[in-house]
């Protein structure tokens, strides 16, 4: 009796590059819109293409981070089953634009993103839209405590990287809700950088070595925390994280339903297990990544794709026919 497929070997096929083809299609949907203002048709269309890529994906997935429960979000909805039910069984979290409004208003940095995991590897904390975080790289991933004093985790980043905390730079969400947090980084003497939204890829670049970030800090949205805990287990960092209640209802709720709001959530918290994927590909060029950019019947793409278990991150330059593409796809990538 032949035996039955082996999941762990099946989702070491290149699973990777397939994610970066779901990546690409959705980029290249939402680029068209890049700068016309409208960043509901801009997420609309990255949505459409990333659902129908994903859905002839050979595998089991069934969406963990998504676009909202079933009533909110008619495609790509928490609990949506996606691929074509075979081996092997995954979670999968998506972004299908980080960053809709920096694409809407033709600014730099917008991504469209997608993760991958074993079966019931990834978790997100219920009841909160928004969790405070700090994201940092392998060699001061041991050192960063989100309930120590700021100048610490950044003399701890410092000390662990050889370098001065006047040295370091740590990006933050430009927003009046990081007033003090910004007081107490510049007060350390670190340097700062101001982002308008985008934090997935902001959380890559704080990981990754030889770029111009050492650390995230600040309040973003949990999804994002959960789809960059992935990238971050590729990568070798660490982001921890803990709820932040946008007011006292919301907090009371919290409490009254037995939910911890002070509980720490690291990197494996958020996503376990080893079998872990992330792509992305560049909407808007940013410091990540370079931006859809045209030629005469076709567009060229900049994407990234990790892998936990190997380390390897590939970076990945792509020419799209889209005469050619027209015979292969339903979807219209002019």
């Amino acid at each position: 009796m032949a035996e039955g497929p082996n999941i762990n070997q099946t989702i070491e096929r290149n699973i990777a590059m397939e994610l970066v083809r779901v990546t690409e299609a959705a980029a290249l949907c939402a680029a068209r819109h890049m700068g016309r203002g409208d960043k509901n048709l801009v997420d609309q269309e990255a949505v459409t293409a990333m659902r129908y890529v994903l859905g002839h994906v050979a595998m089991d997935g069934i969406v963990v981070i998504g676009e909202g429960e079933k009533d909110e979000a008619p495609m790509l909805y928490i609990g949506e089953h996606l691929g074509d039910a075979s081996p092997p069984l995954v979670d999968i979290a998506v972004d299908p634009i980080d960053g809709t409004s920096l694409c809407a208003k033709g600014l730099p940095g917008a991504i469209s993103a997608v993760a991958l995991a074993e079966r019931g590897a990834m978790h997100c904390p219920e009841r909160f839209f928004y969790m405070d975080k700090i994201v940092t790289g392998p060699e001061a991933r041991d050192y960063i405590d989100i309930n120590a004093p700021v100048a610490m985790n950044l003399k701890a980043i410092a000390a662990a990287k050889h370098r001065k905390v006047t040295e370091l730079t740590v990006v933050v969400l430009d927003r009046p809700r990081h007033d003090k947090l910004l007081a107490q980084i510049r007060g350390a003497g670190a340097r700062v950088k101001l982002i308008s939204d985008g934090d997935v890829a902001a959380a890559i670049e704080a990981t990754m070595p030889d770029r111009e970030v050492d650390a995230l800090m600040g309040i973003g949205g949990t999804p994002e925390a959960v789809l960059s805990a992935a990238a971050i287990r590729c990568l070798g960092g660490a982001i921890q994280c803990k709820a932040w209640p946008r007011d006292d209802n919301e907090r009371r709720k919290a409490e009254e339903s037995g939910v911890d709001v002070d509980k720490v959530y690291r990197t494996e918290d958020l996503v376990s297990g080893e079998e872990i994927f992330f792509a992305a590909t560049g909407v808007s060029s940013g410091v990540l990544l370079k931006g859809v950019r045209y030629f005469s019947g076709g567009a060229q793409t900049n994407s990234v794709a990790m892998r936990n278990k190997s380390g390897t991150i590939r970076w990945v330059d792509s020419w799209h026919n889209f005469q050619r593409l027209d015979k292969l796809s339903d979807i219209d990538f002019h």
